[in-house]
Parts: structure tokens; C-alpha cells; sequence
């Protein structure tokens, strides 16, 4: 079967991985495309603190600033507040639906489960992510 245009699947979004990683089957760069692609990009804004960026210091959520604060119902609010402003601020390829997040008092962790959908897709997908401290 000969692929056409009406036969292709068309990849609305596409991004490189972050470590240029080269693809087997044709020796370009590999790429991640539409729910991967945004995924990562989500993952990317939600561990970016503000500043960490050169040329852009307003990217970025600031979560980390959270895992050394003592966890409660507030400081959850806080942290989903956060989450939702920078992904509806830095991320136009996706419609939030919600974010879940939960803490660990006793390990300093914050697990964060976000659900999305892609813009002109009906699916919803959802991205886990637990974010702890390092120090």
C-alpha cells in the first residue's frame, strides 16, 4: 500500500529529545510527536524554576521551592495554583483539565498528576510526575 496524504497519519506536534538522540532507521534525529512531545514539554515547565532559563526568566513554575516548606492542605493549593498558572501560561497545545497533587510529609515528595487533552483531540491524557528533594 502506497502512503499518501490521505493514507499518512499526520503528526501535528513534534520536538527533538533533549539529549539529540539519533534515530535507528534513518540517521536523523529522533523525534517525539504529539502526546509525547507535549508531555515532555509539561515535565519541562513544571521542574523549570523561574530564572533557570536564560533569556526567559518568567518560564518556569517554581515547585521546588514547596519541597522545604512543611506539606499541608495550603501549601497543596499553593503548589496545584502554581502548576496550572505556568502550564496555561507556557504551554498553548494542550486544554488542562486537572491537576492532583499529593504530598509526603516524611519524604519531602510531592506527587503530581496532571490530565490534558491535545487541542483538536478528544482523549484525555494524563502525566504523573514526583518531584523530591535532593539536598
Amino acid at each position: 500500500m502506497a502512503i499518501t496524504p490521505l493514507t499518512r497519519r499526520k503528526e501535528t506536534y513534534s520536538d527533538f529529545y533533549k539529549d539529540l538522540t539519533i534515530s535507528p532507521v534513518n540517521a536523523d534525529l529522533a523525534r517525539k510527536t504529539d502526546e509525547e512531545s507535549i508531555k515532555e514539554a509539561i515535565r519541562n515547565i513544571v521542574l523549570t524554576d523561574r530564572g533557570e532559563r536564560l533569556f526567559q526568566p518568567e518560564l518556569g513554575c517554581d515547585i521546588r521551592k514547596i519541597l522545604f516548606e512543611n506539606i499541608g492542605p495550603e501549601t497543596i493549593v499553593t503548589a496545584r495554583e502554581m502548576i496550572k498558572s505556568a502550564i496555561n501560561a507556557y504551554e498553548p497545545r494542550c486544554a488542562l483539565h486537572g491537576v492532583d497533587v499529593y504530598g509526603s510529609k516524611d519524604d519531602n515528595t510531592i506527587n503530581i498528576t496532571i490530565t490534558f487533552h491535545v487541542i483538536n483531540k478528544e482523549e484525555p491524557i494524563t502525566l504523573n510526575l514526583t518531584v523530591d528533594r535532593v539536598r
